[in-house]
């Protein structure tokens, strides 16, 4: 079983300008002079010299050199920045400095309604979802919420453009409620707003998964700071990036070879369960070594499917949800799937999970 993590739910927006400054000078000039690919061309095997991915991928980053993997790039350069999550990475992919991301299934939505066309190349599920979820309602100190009943008349930290803003629509259908029954107080989710919005009480209820849950619990446990699981299915996450990625010849031949040396990097995650705890969630997230088990053991074990049928239907309905509920255009999300990477990945399983 392949287990890749789930994004990190933080991002770190100094990154940004750095980016700015410095890979858009080699990554844009390399879009700027290379071919051009038709959405329906073959991919191309080979990698022309001095072709650039400028990817934000943490946990991906951390699996590739953890393993060693990293070593067998060749043909191209990485440039890794410490970006993950919707805002940051459409912000990043506006500015020309970000050639790929990795997001839940919100994002590719919000940056298509807002005119940044993207195309989605990998994805992965949990083999477990509602056993395992990737976010739990984490519940201020103060706060009387004990079921999803209780929601009725609270305070929810709620970030339309998130995977955490669709994940609450979908608990208040679940519990009978509407957007009219509660407060949705607009926070967007990055790095620990939607924690400290629940420490200081200014909200009832926040979605919080992985580390931040983790954290949030191990903090404000004792003041009474408790969670509650939704029953909602919340667990795609994927990679994605701007179309000028995939209309790049370079590039797009570059995330041939490079999305099969993720496959392999996950692989060797499943093979290597301590050493990626202690590589990712303890030294690169700052949890201790028993936390980062505790969330690899839940939301952090995920599994990359060969077909993409299944995933897209479940991301249709989740859109057509956002269609509902916030006004937003009509959506036919298999638009936005490059299905020539599916192929790809595919082959990279042939070895097994």
């Amino acid at each position: 079983m392949i287990r890749p993590t789930p994004p990190r739910l933080t991002a770190i927006a100094a990154v940004l300008s750095t980016l700015l400054l410095g890979l858009t000078a080699c990554g844009g000039a390399d879009a700027s002079s290379a071919s051009e690919l038709a959405a329906d061309a073959a991919l191309p095997d080979q990698v022309p010299e001095g072709t650039v991915l400028r990817l934000g991928l943490p946990p991906i980053e951390v699996a590739l050199k953890a393993s060693g993997l990293i070593d067998e790039v060749e043909g191209y350069e990485i440039e890794w920045a410490n970006i993950s999550g919707g805002p940051k990475s459409i912000e990043a992919f506006r500015a020309d400095a970000l050639d790929a991301s990795y997001v839940a299934d919100i994002p590719p939505l919000f940056a298509t309604w807002t005119d940044t066309p993207v195309k989605i190349v990998a994805v992965t599920e949990n083999p477990d979802p509602l056993e395992n979820p990737i976010y739990e309602l984490g519940i201020a100190p103060k706060s009387k919420v004990k079921t999803l009943a209780d929601l009725e008349g609270k305070k929810i930290a709620y970030s339309p453009g998130q995977a955490q803003g669709a994940l609450v629509l979908k608990t208040l259908a679940a519990a009978g409620l509407t957007q009219k029954d509660v407060e949705l107080v607009e926070i967007q989710s990055v790095d620990d707003t939607f924690s400290n919005a629940l420490a200081s009480n200014q909200v009832d209820v926040a979605p919080l998964g992985g580390p931040q849950l983790t954290s949030y619990l191990a903090k404000y446990g004792r003041d009474g700071a408790t969670s509650i699981r939704t029953g909602i299915r919340d667990d795609a996450t994927l990679i994605y990036g701007p179309e000028e990625t995939f209309e790049d010849a370079a590039k797009a031949a570059a995330f041939k070879d490079f999305l099969a040396l993720w496959v392999e990097s996950e692989k060797w995650v499943d093979e290597h369960p301590d050493e990626w705890i202690q590589a990712y969630y303890v030294d690169h997230e700052g949890l201790t070594f028993e936390d980062g088990k505790k969330v690899f053991e839940s939301s952090g074990q995920r599994v990359i499917p060969e077909g993409w049928d299944e995933f897209i239907k479940r991301h249709q309905e989740t859109a057509d949800i956002l269609v509902k509920e916030q006004d937003q255009p009509d959506i036919d999300v298999d638009d936005l799937y490059d299905r020539r990477y599916e192929k790809v990945i595919a082959e990279a399983l042939k070895d097994g999970q």
